[in-house]
């Protein structure tokens, strides 16, 4: 069975043949007895075995096959075309600098454990980059259509020897007037070492010759493209651009005057981004940050990506002096190098190649233009859906009238990631100018945004907040922020929790929930969870409602899973619902299979690594999962029992990930309230239900498109969540304007 199919083996035996059926009967004198469904369940101990589950890499590889079909649909607009592949491209570098080098790190120091699906690192390593080379020949294929299409439209990636003479002189002209200056060639000669090649750089090595001489040289010129130099080079004001690596190979003369060129070959490099020291022996962990971000830049090589046709003595050179193993870990691309740079052309601003624009309506309970804590105070709780409800109108806001509230004393937050434009950082400042008490936790471990977390951090303690770096050995990912108010009845504590990043920007792109309440046991609760994050200190804490990671979420939400079973057992119908962006964990997993054989029905919207094989008989016939892939990045986590009719629903930060779960600082929130609850069950149905944008998973860990019924008219959930979202906007804006004037206005409390 090839990579591409996971590796895994069927697990469903075949059905008795006729002829035994009928040899037992003759021997007997009776008909063979029909195992019952519990008969033919599996024990608790056999669910163990490796069978029963996937692998956490290549289950991951598998949902981006899933968004490059969204690149490879013509029901999309191109640019959104060309914009998942520019993602598929973009993830597979993090999936290299990342995973394989983190299984890397494992073969070196001689790790041969086995994962819970019974692979060893290097075994993953292989089968990891076996798919990811039927991938990249898939990125080739849809890439080399989308730029096709977008050509009819006007819009041409143009190889240089497809442009005319006078094309040829501007791009020249532009090309030494605004990026030559950038340009440094490094010779390769005994008296110059191999040089240094930075993480995810393109580069040109060129094989050169003096005139008059037979002997050849070789120098390496990186392309400079890793700060504000475009990779695509527009020729004037068309919509026409040629590659930057191009437009340098075809004037090299520029850089090596009147020598020959032999050959110009353009490779790429990926390096280990695993570069993490033991926290518990760091005097400063700031310092430990800073020196890890010096290790990474100079971290190993993983991957070495070469142009189809190289001189294959200069590949073997180039893989030699990386470290590498030239038949793993060379990649040979049909193609362009560094496909994530495409992002640059799939953002141009031509609406007709891009979904229709999409404007976030304000929550209805927050369209009223008063103080946002007495709204908050009134409804209780408020639930939060981004991006079909405006981020800035809701979780910006709630901290911009915290920062200047005169009767705010406090407020803390939890910061994970955060855009370079963020308001939030300056909300947080002008709180502490305000006389309010300020304590920030930043977690200065969020992947590829420890530089930024740093200046963040640093910008935070020269306004005189308190900042802090989390408890040692822990991730903080949770996404809280409490506020301490002076109400007319005494201090009262507000927050909103949610299951994004407080980042504007993801905030447009990515699907996330949020609450803002004001409940005095969740209140409570953050308090002691700040109390632990600013301290470290590890006593056993009393949360009341919230389930925080890593003490007790992951026996919590086991717990809630037998309770279900309970309730099945006892006659009632017992329902699990699952959405979040990935389920690895081992016990988690087990759990839902045991739910399953009692005859739990479980249903899990799982966005992309799923480790759990559903439908498998006596094991998981019970379960479903899908995995819904559209215009925006599913990102919010649902957590919903059915609890014998008295309907439990949770969101928050946590995956069903061991590292989630055991690892980070997570928190999950119940949702209360009829109306809440009933546009989560919304929500869970529409994405369970999708014809059009979701995809199933099958007993194997193979994926299947839904369609819709013929003649069916159907949408996908994220655009009836739109629609859903106008609606309400519009019926709220109605009210509103019915409202009497005469009414007087609430006096500030």
């Amino acid at each position: 069975m090839e990579a591409t199919e996971l590796r895994d083996k069927t697990l469903v035996k075949p059905a008795p043949r006729a002829k035994d059926s009928i040899a037992l009967k003759r021997k007997t004198g009776r008909k063979p007895r029909q195992k019952s469904a519990k008969q033919r369940s599996i024990s608790s101990t056999a669910l163990r075995n490796e069978k029963y589950y996937l692998n956490r890499e290549l289950t991951w590889l598998g949902f981006n096959f899933r968004v490059l079909d969204e690149a490879r649909n013509r029901k999309n607009p191109l640019l959104e075309r060309l914009k998942f592949i520019a993602i598929v491209s973009s993830n597979l570098d993090e999936f290299f600098m990342k995973r394989i080098g983190g299984l890397k790190q494992q073969v070196g120091a001689g790790v041969h454990t086995r994962t819970i699906d019974g692979r060893t690192p290097e075994e993953q390593i292989d089968e990891s980059i076996s798919v990811t080379k039927e991938l990249n020949v898939q990125i080739q294929t849809v890439f080399s259509e989308v730029i096709e299409e977008l050509g009819k439209q006007g819009i041409l990636l143009a190889n240089y020897d497809q442009l005319s003479e006078k094309q040829r002189t501007a791009v020249r002209n532009d090309y030494y007037e605004n990026i030559f200056p950038l340009v440094t060639p490094l010779a390769m000669d005994p008296a110059h070492p191999f040089p240094f090649l930075s993480n995810l750089s393109l580069n040109l090595l060129i094989t050169l010759q003096l005139p008059d001489e037979d002997e050849t040289a070789q120098a390496r010129v990186k392309v400079p493209i890793d700060g504000n130099t475009p990779r695509f080079m527009r020729i004037g004001r068309s919509q026409t651009f040629v590659p930057l690596e191009q437009v340098m190979a075809h004037n090299l003369d520029l850089l090596f005057p009147d020598m020959k060129i032999i050959s110009c070959e353009v490779f790429r490099v990926t390096r280990n981004a695993n570069t993490e020291r033991d926290e518990e022996k760091a005097d400063d962990l700031l310092a430990m940050i800073e020196i890890e971000l010096r290790d990474r830049k100079f971290a190993t090589t993983v991957r070495l990506e070469v142009e189809d046709g190289i001189n294959p003595t200069h590949q073997g050179m180039l893989a030699n002096e990386l470290g590498l193993d030239e038949n793993k870990d060379v990649c040979v691309m049909d193609g362009l190098l560094g496909m994530a740079n495409l992002m640059e052309i799939a953002v141009l601003d031509i609406h007709r190649l891009h979904d229709p624009d999409h404007h976030p309506i304000t929550n209805v309970k927050l369209i009223e233009d008063r103080n946002i804590f007495h709204t908050i105070r009134d409804a209780g709780s408020i639930l939060l859906h981004h991006p079909y409800e405006s981020f800035s109108n809701s979780a910006e806001r709630f901290l911009r009238e915290a920062s200047c509230d005169p009767k705010v004393r406090a407020i803390k937050m939890a910061l994970y990631r955060i855009s370079s434009q963020s308001e939030i950082i300056r909300y947080l400042i002008d709180a502490a100018k305000n006389g309010k008490q300020v304590a920030v936790v930043v977690e200065l471990k969020a992947r590829f945004d420890e530089a930024a977390n740093i200046k963040w951090a640093a910008q935070l303690e020269e306004a005189g907040i308190h900042v802090n770096y989390g408890v040692v050995g822990l991730k903080t990912h949770s996404k809280v922020i409490l506020v301490v108010r002076k109400d007319y009845s005494g201090l009262r504590r507000y927050a909103h929790i949610g299951t994004g990043n407080y980042h504007s920007g993801t905030a447009r792109q990515y699907s996330d929930l949020g609450m803002l309440t004001c409940d005095d046991m969740i209140g409570a609760d953050l308090t002691e969870l700040f109390n632990y994050l600013t301290t470290g200190y590890k006593p056993t804490r009393n949360y009341r409602k919230i389930l925080a990671a890593p003490k007790m979420m992951k026996n919590k939400l086991l717990d809630r899973i037998e309770r279900e079973i309970e309730f099945q057992s006892n006659g009632k119908k017992g329902l699990i619902r699952f959405k979040c962006n990935g389920l690895e964990d081992p016990d988690i997993i087990h759990a839902l299979y045991r739910a399953s054989q009692s005859g739990v029905k479980v249903q899990l919207v799982i966005r992309d690594t799923c480790c759990l094989r559903p439908g498998l008989r006596g094991v998981s016939e019970n379960i479903s999962v899908v995995s819904i892939v559209g215009r925006f990045l599913e990102h919010s986590r649902i957590y919903h029992f059915a609890n014998g009719g008295d309907d439990e629903f949770l969101i928050g930060s946590a995956d069903l990930m061991t590292r989630n779960l055991k690892s980070r600082v997570e928190v999950l929130v119940p949702v209360a309230g009829s109306n809440w609850q009933a546009e989560l069950d919304c929500l869970l149905d529409l994405q369970i239900n999708d014809v059009v944008s979701a995809w199933k998973m099958l007993p194997n860990g193979d994926y299947v498109k839904c369609q819709p019924a013929d003649g069916e008219d159907a949408c996908g959930s994220q655009q009836a969540l739109i629609i859903a979202a106008e609606k309400r906007d519009w019926a709220a804006n109605r009210l509103k304007k019915r409202k009497p004037r005469s009414v007087a206005r609430r006096v500030s409390q």
